[in-house]
């Protein structure tokens, strides 16, 4: 099993997209709305670097956007 944390804002159409995957494929994550919360910004930024959304920690993995095609390979 995977320790997924998504760090996304309610508004961001790729973040919407990445958790609607991880849920239609039976994945669960957690979710961390950096635009109320933020010390789960800071956490962000600290992890990647940057401001933009989402950023995925997959295990430990930092990926920054919707990559599909890198969420599946650290999720294989």
């Amino acid at each position: 099993m995977h320790t997924i944390t998504i760090y996304s804002t309610p508004s961001c159409p790729y973040c919407i997209r990445l958790k609607s995957y991880l849920s239609q494929q039976g994945t669960s994550f957690t979710n961390i709305d950096v635009s109320s919360d933020k010390e789960g910004l800071d956490k962000m930024v600290s992890l990647s670097g940057q401001m933009g959304v989402p950023v995925i920690d997959i295990d430990g993995q930092i990926v920054v956007g919707f990559d599909k095609e890198k969420v599946d390979k650290l999720l294989a």
